[in-house]
């Protein structure tokens, strides 16, 4: 049977005290636990009413000191991406979080304090399904020399690349991938510290920002290392940019799994990023409706399992005419050990099993085959167009030409991009489904 993923809170609230990052001031946030549906939600207590300012994309406000800064009703919460990032690392869904002060407490300049403090409160599932979001087209974003793209990828876990390159020696130009959900976030990356150059440090400083703070409180990085300080990673700025990034993704609202490859990405485009993945989110919901599946949906269709299951995502359904899916090659495909080692090429009949399974779900809308399996029958009219090889993204199309009661006929469709890659005609022969 399908794992179900839950959403997520806390068992118990949990608290973290220290002075702010940037104005010094000194302050306490509190985690509670939120009902199903609620989101993360910041709560300002210090004010004559608490206000409450969701964790959404809509309510960024830009801010010169270079963080992420939410606003509402002339009432902002400030510098909350370490908070996020937190957050999203645990799997967390539903939080209030309260604060006494207008910037969040920050007593390490990095996401250490507040993954250790929500681990102490312990994690509880709650009882309905957490909704990700899974990209269909790519999404990319840049300004000047910058530039973030979010891709289709992985439907299991978040996977970002980062490629950060600075002119000052001691940092240079490091390189890192990260698995959010596979990777040991606690271990490569919560305690990665925010990094200035030492020229904006004194910048920063002139201009009244972290008039309290020492070389010793941040990470001040010279042509010849830390300043008075030391790397906990060698290469820790470019693992805190991706705490960060994770973060600042946590706006729009929803996990999103696939991949994001940044090139010295910031706050400000990690920001834009965000909208356009938000503007992306509200066209899929608008026109996907109930047609649209991801793989938890797929699996409560199909009986395939590991390493059998073929399609990653269905992308549309017109009633019970037509569908189109997603399967995302890549190089851990079991069968590309053996075909070739050398020359890897999906096997056609893995490409015609893809287009089966694409189909028996476009069958099953049927409501005379609703719990029925397709079975494959026959196949005519087969033609490999071109080799399908990793990294390629093969979009599925079944078209049903008719339907009977135990039978079905569709013509089906591989493409990579606008290129044809196979091409088939699938019978099947509908039996009731055994039960698990």
């Amino acid at each position: 049977m399908a794992t179900v993923a839950l959403q997520r809170t806390i068992r118990s609230s949990t608290e973290v005290e220290g002075r702010a990052l940037f104005s010094g001031v000194p302050g306490r946030l509190r985690f509670r636990s939120a009902p199903e549906d609620t989101g993360v939600v910041f709560i300002r207590t210090d004010t004559i009413t608490p206000v409450e300012i969701p964790a959404r994309v809509e309510y960024l406000v830009s801010r010169p000191h270079r963080t992420t800064s939410l606003a509402r009703d002339n009432t902002s919460i400030e510098t909350i991406e370490h908070v996020l990032s937190a957050i999203r690392a645990l799997e967390i869904d539903n939080l209030y979080v309260e604060v006494d002060a207008e910037e969040v407490p920050s007593p390490d300049a990095s996401v250490q304090p507040y993954l250790d403090a929500l681990q102490r409160a312990e994690i509880d599932e709650q009882d309905i399904e957490r909704d990700t979001f899974m990209l269909e087209e790519p999404v990319v974003v840049s300004d000047s020399d910058t530039q973030i793209a979010a891709l289709p990828g992985p439907i299991d876990c978040l996977e970002v690349l980062y490629d950060l390159q600075y002119d000052c020696p001691s940092i240079g130009r490091q390189i890192l991938g990260f698995r959010l959900g596979k990777d040991d976030y606690a271990a490569e990356l919560a305690s990665a510290r925010t990094f200035l150059l030492e020229s904006e440090a004194k910048q920063f400083q002139a201009q009244g920002f972290g008039q309290h703070l020492t070389a010793r409180d941040v990470l001040v990085m010279s042509d010849d290392g830390p300043v008075d300080n030391e790397l906990r990673y060698p290469d820790e700025p470019v693992r805190h940019k991706i705490a960060d990034l994770i973060g600042d993704l946590m706006l729009l609202g929803r996990p999103l799994v696939g991949r994001i490859v940044a090139y010295r990405s910031g706050h400000e485009l990690n920001h834009t990023l965000v909208r356009r993945l938000a503007e992306a989110l509200a066209r899929q919901e608008e026109t996907g409706g109930e047609g649209v599946m991801d793989i938890r949906k797929i699996m409560r269709l199909l009986p395939h399992r590991y390493p059998f299951l073929m399609v990653d995502r269905i992308v549309s359904i017109e009633a019970d005419k037509k569908a189109v899916g997603i399967k995302n090659v890549t190089i851990n495909e079991p069968f590309f050990q053996g075909h070739y080692p050398n020359l890897p090429i999906m096997p056609g009949v893995m490409i015609l099993e893809a287009m089966a399974q694409l189909s028996g779900i476009l069958l099953s809308r049927q409501l005379e085959h609703t719990g029925k399996v397709a079975v494959l029958l026959s196949m005519d009219r087969v033609k490999m167009r071109r080799p399908v090889r990793p990294g390629d993204q093969l979009i599925l199309e079944a078209e049903s030409l008719h339907a009977r009661t135990r039978t079905g006929h569709c013509k089906c469709r591989a493409l990579i991009g606008q290129d044809l890659a196979a091409e088939a005609e699938i019978k099947f022969m509908l039996v009731d489904s055994e039960p698990i």
